[in-house]
């Protein structure tokens, strides 16, 4: 797959920002932290599915590439 469109890197960026700020969370604080990643990542995964289709590609091919595109463009969040 060619070049991924920047408004699905950008969601499943701030769907992995998310994703990180459950690291040390409990009880009630990771409830809601884990909602704010679970809509963040419904969000980048509709966009995803969206694109596929619309652009013919593979789904998982789309959802890959974008993957790569994140984790090419900065460190993993969950570390930092």
């Amino acid at each position: 797959m060619a070049e991924v469109p920047d408004e699905l890197v950008r969601l499943e960026r701030s769907a992995e920002v998310e994703r990180a700020k459950l690291a040390g969370l409990t009880g009630e604080a990771y409830d809601a932290q884990w909602r704010r990643w679970r809509e963040a990542s419904d969000k980048a995964q509709a966009a995803i599915t969206s694109y596929a289709r619309e652009s013919g590609a593979g789904r998982q091919e789309v959802e890959q590439a974008t993957k790569r595109a994140v984790r090419h463009t900065q460190e993993d969040p969950a570390v930092e």
